[in-house]
């Protein structure tokens, strides 16, 4: 299969080329029914030349190229309708009847109804000419209404969260009108695997019912439907905790799937290259030393522990916390002894041979570098970020 992708450069192009490629070189082995041989870029300095070559060429065409910020109102019409305009003559110039994605918004459903803005009036007047070239020629023709979409751009453009995102991460200033107002967000790793999808022959169809779209098996549209709506105040919210993350370590909750697991990865792609990395208080004494890695909300923390040769670390038991200690380098053991019944046991540990242990509830604890040259490193897990108000920690030699 040729694949053509028109607007290869903007935000949504750029993406699903990358994709596409680690399909075609066989890096993404999760679509073995894709088969590409070629991807054709093209792109606003792409020559007239090139996109006849293409037309000729392509066996399915992804029709991203559009404006959403032109410098006059008129050019919305030029580039969201006059460029559609010249791809579908040239396919039909050249008899190619390949499959048709079309890049709309949701603004052209309120084209005529609620509203009347260049750029929605633009992209109806596209999906209409799409619609049409799929009545004359017979091509499948595959018309996306995307709401507001979350990836990496330009800030300042087109997108509130990207500017947002940049704005946190590189501590300049920003305004939020209103914290209030809902979006609607698509992020930009669910459009590509939609695009996937498509290719697949698996696209979701839909229709619209006023602004909401509604799935519909035999529906006119299509539509990639995870989807997520936030307010402006949860977006900015959830960005000040990322970026306060390397002080405080806690992690804020990301579960799978999840607006803000997504908005993290985004804004990550926004620090500049001297926040790539921060630094982590270690406690340090002459036996070694402790590093509190990460935080959770919910699950704890997560540590390194350093001993020096011949040190012995913990003698202390706790009543409900619970640890795994991890050695990844070294030699050591680790005991453990219950208070109650003084029911003992042990454990020789090395870096050779990884493996958790727990240190349970009601059980002193100690662990023991055995090697006389070598650091012991440990691995700490804790079901509980450490409270110097409860601390749950006893000595008691084991």
């Amino acid at each position: 299969m040729n694949i053509l992708v028109t607007g290869a450069k903007g935000m949504v192009g750029t993406a699903l080329v990358n994709n596409l490629k680690n399909i075609k070189e066989g890096k993404n082995k999760t679509r073995p029914n894709i088969h590409i041989n070629e991807i054709y870029e093209y792109d606003a300095e792409s020559s007239p030349e090139e996109l006849e070559e293409y037309c000729r060429k392509a066996d399915f065409v992804f029709n991203l190229a559009g404006v959403n910020r032109p410098e006059k109102s008129e050019d919305f019409m030029k580039g969201n309708f006059g460029f559609a305009s010249d791809l579908l003559d040239t396919l039909k110039k050249h008899n190619n009847k390949a499959g048709v994605m079309l890049s709309s918004s949701v603004q052209a459903t309120l084209a005529g109804r609620f509203g009347n803005s260049e750029y929605g009036r633009s992209k109806k007047a596209g999906e209409e000419l799409f619609f049409r070239y799929a009545e004359e020629t017979g091509a499948p023709v595959y018309v996306y209404r995307f709401v507001n979409l979350m990836g990496h751009s330009k800030p300042k453009y087109n997108s509130a969260i990207s500017t947002f995102c940049w704005a946190v991460a590189n501590n300049e200033p920003f305004t939020v009108n209103d914290r209030s107002t809902e979006l609607e967000v698509l992020y930009i790793d669910d459009l590509v695997e939609g695009m996937l999808d498509l290719l697949e022959g698996k696209e979701q169809h839909c229709d619209f019912d006023g602004v909401e779209t509604v799935i519909k098996e035999d529906g006119k549209y299509c539509c990639v439907p995870v989807t997520h709506k936030v307010t402006l105040g949860e977006i900015v919210d959830l960005l000040e905790q990322f970026k306060q993350q390397p002080q405080t370590l806690l992690m804020p909750k990301m579960p799978n799937g999840s607006f803000a697991k997504k908005l993290y990865s985004l804004y990550l792609t926004y620090l500049p290259t001297e926040k790539f990395k921060y630094a982590l208080k270690m406690n340090v004494d002459d036996r070694g030393s402790f590093t509190e890695l990460v935080h959770t909300a919910d699950c704890g923390q997560v540590s390194i522990n350093i001993s020096k040769p011949g040190i012995t670390k913990g003698q202390h038991w706790h009543n409900s916390k619970w640890e795994q200690f991890i050695v990844v380098h070294g030699h050591g053991l680790i005991k453990e002894r219950n208070i109650n019944t003084g029911e003992t046991v042990e454990f020789e540990v090395s870096g050779e041979r990884i493996e958790a242990i727990y240190m349970i509830p009601g059980w002193t604890h100690n662990i023991i570098n055995l090697s006389e040259t070598e650091d012991l490193v440990t691995v700490m897990t804790c079901n509980e970020v450490f409270d110097s108000n409860r601390p749950d920690t006893f000595f008691e030699v084991v």
